[in-house]
């Protein structure tokens, strides 16, 4: 079972790209569970017909005792398992905390032991890397870590905080960084600037993701690409990732 959690600044395109994965996954034969791990709840909509899914920290709250996987986990396009962890009410609570609740309560209904996937994938949010969010990295939730960016300066500043993280943990014998996933916003020098950035946290980039008008399409229309749009050009491209992510052949250059 390969456990990836995958890092970006909200607003990068992070579960864009992770839900499009998941589907290019499940289309590979593989079984995927994703797991949102961000309080808005809204990683695996496009896997779930554009619904938002009942999150593990409601779910608690409101069938207590009661609480069966049935209730947590649900199937979405091409049998790709969607799980998200929630939060509490903004202004109210820690949002990390959440997760770290979400994830105790899924090791304790057995989850991976019970739908035995070959893949799970974390989406995380990396505007702040504070001890919930940086679970996925910790107590072998996760193996290998890739940060989505752009060059933007905002998110190349989140990927330097969040591989800071990541590299701190890895003495440890935590989860590794494998490299940077460039999501293009079509600034000027886009690739040597992100290029840049990672040589100096000691990584590189591993997969470009260009700029393509069928993914907004396709989120109007509450799926990812791999589903609305198979046969076009992006569709490759995050089947290309799929293919990456399972051979692990990257070798993140610079």
């Amino acid at each position: 079972m390969k456990k990836i959690a995958i890092y970006g600044k909200g607003g990068i395109g992070k579960s864009t790209t992770v839900s499009n994965l998941s589907a290019a996954l499940s289309l590979l034969g593989m079984k995927v569970i994703q797991i949102g791990c961000d309080p808005k709840a809204d990683s695996t909509k496009n896997l779930m017909q554009g619904c938002k899914i009942p999150t593990v920290l409601d779910s608690i709250k409101q069938k207590k005792d009661g609480l069966a996987l049935a209730d947590i986990v649900f199937e979405g396009f091409n049998g790709v398992l969607c799980v998200e962890a929630g939060g509490p009410t903004p202004g109210i609570g820690c949002a990390g905390r959440g997760i770290i609740t979400a994830f105790e309560k899924l090791a304790e209904l057995q989850a991976f032991e019970y739908h035995r996937p070959d893949i799970v994938l974390y989406d995380v949010l990396g505007d702040v890397v504070c001890g919930g969010f940086a679970m996925p990295i910790r107590d072998g939730y996760a193996e290998d870590v890739y940060i989505v960016t752009s060059g933007e300066m905002m998110s190349l500043y989140a990927a330097v905080n969040i591989s800071s993280a990541i590299h701190q943990f890895r003495s440890r014998g935590y989860a590794r960084l494998k490299g940077l996933l460039l999501n293009a916003r079509g600034i000027t020098d886009e690739y040597e600037l992100v290029a840049k950035a990672a040589r100096e946290i000691g990584t590189g980039i591993v997969h470009f993701i260009p700029r393509d008008g069928h993914v907004q399409q396709a989120e109007n229309l509450g799926c990812t690409v791999i589903e609305a749009f198979p046969d076009c050009e992006m569709s490759g491209v995050y089947r290309a990732l799929a293919e990456l992510i399972i051979h692990d052949t990257n070798q993140a250059a610079g």
